[in-house]
């Protein structure tokens, strides 16, 4: 197919640096955006030192739309990955999400406007839907954010859907399910489980389980995800949101066989469903999206990885009470 100038926003992160490592394999142009607020440079070492001549970086807060604007000339596909995560600092710095997540998200719009740009793929969050009650969980489910992260994803969504209808931007929305992988963040706040877990394996400390550990997630493989993206770009879908799943569900306690070892248990938490599990019917119908990438072989392809690690904080109960007491003051019922 042709070759495309493509900007990825959030380009260092994790998710974003699969993406920018895809798309100079099908021999694209990318043009990197991110403040390293999360992102890493090391995200995009392995690419080489001098990066490839179709690489650059711009180091920009992506709410900065007069500095944004002209990195949009040219560019054939936009990719929105840029955004802050995590529960806990959502609850106590909201200002903060909200300006990277919504006021990030309309200037990322704007900008691509002025650009003329051919696509935008937004990546949203299947965090939308607080807790579902149907499962497998088709996007006619109602939004019912629980904490401002999730909101402000969703929110970030709701600019995306009018652009694209006001404005005719020809823009779509993937709400991602639990991407987990090599690269994902080893720094930080109390987050995703793969992290917390693989730290402990590598301390030898045993597995902080939330609740009884039968809690199910749809564990997505990042390069499922990035697949994901490509194909929304090179489709003619507009004003649509879509599900990123893996195809099934797993528990907490299979993810612990998996990597093996001892397990220690900590309250369960409110504001967190039971079960995530994504209807992935509408992306496969639309874009003929597959996932590729069962929890067997990703938690595989973690393991060979799990040096990066090494230096990751190595989360206990206590530790874990103290970073979660915002959570369970504010979520509370």
């Amino acid at each position: 197919m042709a070759k495309r100038t493509c900007l990825v926003t959030g380009g260092a992160g994790f998710i974003g640096s699969h993406l920018v490592t895809r798309l100079l394999a099908d021999g694209h142009a990318v043009r990197v955006v991110d403040n390293l607020a999360s992102g890493r440079l090391q995200n995009l070492a392995h690419l080489g030192n001098p990066p490839p001549a179709g690489l650059t970086f711009h180091k920009l807060d992506i709410a900065n739309l007069p500095e944004l604007t002209p990195l949009m000339q040219g560019v054939d596909w936009v990719f929105h990955l840029a955004g802050l995560a995590d529960i806990v600092p959502s609850i106590q710095l909201p200002a903060a999400y909200h300006h990277a997540n919504v006021d990030g998200t309309f200037s990322v719009l704007e900008a691509a406007r002025a650009g003329g740009v051919k696509r935008l793929v937004y990546a949203a969050s299947s965090s939308c839907y607080g807790i579902p009650t149907v499962t497998p969980t088709p996007e006619t489910e109602p939004a019912r954010p629980q904490y401002p992260y999730a909101l402000t994803k969703f929110v970030g969504e709701q600019y995306v859907m009018h652009w694209a209808q006001v404005y005719k931007l020809p823009a779509l929305s993937l709400r991602l399910f639990n991407v987990y992988g090599p690269r994902s963040r080893t720094t930080g706040a109390y987050g995703a489980v793969f992290g917390v877990f693989l730290a402990q394996k590598l301390a030898n400390k045993p597995y902080t389980v939330v609740g009884d550990g039968k809690q199910t997630r749809d564990f997505t493989f990042v390069t499922d995800v990035a697949d994901a993206f490509v194909k929304a770009a090179e489709s003619e879908v507009v004003g649509q949101y879509m599900n990123v799943g893996s195809g099934n569900t797993y528990s907490i306690n299979r993810l612990v066989e998996l990597l093996g070892g001892p397990v220690t248990y900590v309250p369960k938490r409110p504001g967190e469903p039971d079960c995530t599990f994504a209807d992935t019917g509408k992306i496969k119908s639309l874009l003929g999206w597959q996932p590729r990438v069962n929890l067997e072989k990703g938690v595989a392809e973690m393991l060979k990885h799990i040096e990066l690690w090494r230096d990751a904080p190595v989360w206990d109960p206590a530790s874990i009470g103290e970073a979660t007491k915002d959570w369970f003051k504010y979520l509370k019922a």
